[in-house]
C-alpha cells in the first residue's frame, strides 16, 4: 500500500496537479493535510482526502479525518488544533483515542517522520514555504509486510534521500 501525503500548498494549483498526476497511478490514496487555501470545487484537490487548516476558509473541509486505507487506520489533521509546533503530545493522545496507526499532519512546514509508541507520525513539509530546509517537499508512505517507509520528494519529483526512514509497524 502506498499513500501520497501533501500539506501547506497555500494556493498552489499547478504543482498540486503535477504531483498528483506523477503519482496517481502508484498510490492507493492522496492525502492533503490542510492549508490548501482552495475551495471545495477546485479540480486540483478533487481526489484528495483533505482536511481544513488554519488558512483554509472552506468550511466544508473537516478539521480531522479517520480513514481506513488497506486495513490501516490513518488519522489526518492539519495540526494547528493540536499545538504541533510545540509538541506532538496532544496529537499523540488524539491518535491513541481514535486507535490510529499512522498520523498525517502539517502546519509546521517541517518535513519529518517519527514513530512514537507504535504510532507513525508523518509531516510532509510544505510545497510552498518549507521551514528548517530549503526543499519544498511532499511525502510518499509505503507500507508493506509490516514495514513503513517514508520518502520525501521535492515538487519536481526529485527524492530527498536524507529524509527517508523505515520503521516496523
Amino acid at each position: 500500500m502506498k499513500v501520497l501525503i501533501i500539506s501547506d500548498s497555500h494556493g498552489l494549483t499547478k504543482e498540486l496537479e503535477e504531483i498528483a498526476a506523477r503519482h496517481r497511478h502508484e498510490v492507493d490514496a492522496l492525502i492533503h493535510c490542510g492549508d490548501s487555501e482552495l475551495s471545495t470545487d477546485h479540480k486540483e484537490i478533487e481526489h484528495f482526502l483533505i482536511v481544513r487548516g488554519n488558512c483554509d476558509f472552506a468550511k466544508q473541509f473537516p478539521n480531522e479525518r479517520i480513514e481506513e486505507i488497506d486495513g490501516i487506520r490513518f488519522f489526518i489533521t492539519h495540526g494547528h488544533l493540536y499545538n504541533v509546533k510545540m509538541s506532538l503530545m496532544n496529537l499523540y493522545y488524539r491518535a491513541k483515542e481514535v486507535e490510529a496507526k499512522v498520523v498525517c499532519f502539517g502546519h509546521s512546514h517541517i518535513a519529518g517522520v517519527e514513530m512514537i509508541d507504535g504510532i507513525l507520525f508523518i509531516n510532509p513539509g510544505s510545497i510552498l514555504l518549507p521551514r528548517t530546509r530549503k526543499e519544498k517537499t511532499y511525502a510518499l508512505l509505503q507500507i508493506e509486510d509490516g514495514k513503513a517507509t517514508a520518502r520525501f520528494y521535492e515538487v519536481d519529483g526529485k527524492e530527498v534521500h536524507s529524509l527517508t526512514k523505515t520503521f516496523t509497524l
